[in-house]
């Protein structure tokens, strides 16, 4: 059985080193250069272009390169037999879990602030805010957002989540469906998305979701950039409900040169690097749901069509 690596844009070096390393005889095979693709049971993709998985008229598997899978989903001619996986490495975690706190400790301690009163010359201390004093709600309580929530726990916040079914998670308070939406916004000082980006979430951060936060809440996005309706953030910044955000993702990437953020002075921007996918390690969860596949056996981190993620 072979594998197909269908993707467009992302560099394939280090993912054919790194299965190649740990399967020197694996039959991989780089889409739109493959053959025989009649042949083709599981395909590795990221980004791939709309309609290539037709040209596979045998799929079983399509695996993301990633933790996410909108990228796949939203391809309407995805075949109905095929089961999509996504990537569950414990790095990944970390690395968010990583990358989300120092977001957080950068509101809190005003660093951003202060590189404003570097640019102008100006030696200016404020107080800063307590750990004990802030309530940080994380929507999204799955893989990564539980761990995000445990971490930032641990740092003493208190820390809330927001997910689609109930969670057990020790120290943190877990608000269920749309019913406890409102309590859950109500208590937020900083409100991370981390939600998967499905029908139900698209566009989630938006006006009405922000007029439910405290006063000089602040919004860090590390999901998609699809889940921000950007006009409604800089209204809400501008008027001063909202202190500001920190943006990690965008509906446009790379962001446009024009686009209003660029010139905020209370949005910060980073270019899609919170947590990033490598190779090295994600690779032995591919190759063991290949074989997993080919003795048909229950594939890790299968995907629910219904759900989304």
């Amino acid at each position: 059985m072979s594998i197909a690596i269908i993707t467009r844009g992302k560099d394939l070096i280090p993912w054919v080193n790194a299965l190649k390393a740990k399967r020197p005889t694996l039959d991989l095979r780089i889409y739109p250069d493959d053959t025989n693709r009649e042949e083709i049971e599981f395909a590795l993709a990221w980004n791939h272009p709309l309609g290539a998985f037709r040209k596979y008229p045998n799929l079983k598997c399509i695996a993301s390169m990633g933790a996410g899978v909108d990228h796949i989903l939203k391809d309407p001619d995805l075949p109905e037999a095929a089961i999509i996986t996504r990537v569950t490495d414990q790095n990944l975690a970390r690395d968010m879990a990583e990358f989300t706190v120092a977001l957080v400790m950068n509101h809190v301690r005003g660093l951003s602030f202060y590189k404003r009163q570097e640019h102008k010359h100006l030696w200016k201390p404020k107080p800063y805010l307590n750990s004990s004093d802030i309530t940080i709600g994380v929507m999204g309580i799955g893989v990564l957002g539980s761990y995000v929530a445990t971490q930032l726990n641990i740092l003493g916040f208190k820390v809330s989540g927001w997910a689609r079914t109930t969670k057990e998670i020790e120290h943190i308070d877990v608000y269920v469906g749309q019913e406890e939406l409102d309590a859950f916004l109500g208590t937020a000082n900083i409100l991370i998305c981390l939600l998967p980006l499905t029908k139900e979430t698209i566009n989630i951060l938006n006006k009405q979701t922000f007029r439910k936060l405290p006063e000089g809440a602040f919004i860090i996005n590390v999901a998609r950039g699809e889940h921000l309706v950007e006009r409604d953030l800089i209204d809400f910044i501008d008027v001063g409900h909202l202190s500001g955000a920190s943006l990690d993702v965008f509906r446009e990437e790379p962001l446009p040169q024009n686009h209003p953020f660029w010139e905020h002075p209370y949005i910060n921007i980073t270019p899609h690097i919170a947590s990033i996918t490598n190779p090295a390690t994600a690779v032995s969860q591919i190759l063991e749901n290949y074989d997993r596949l080919r003795n048909n056996e229950p594939l890790i981190g299968a995907v629910s069509l219904t759900k989304g993620y």
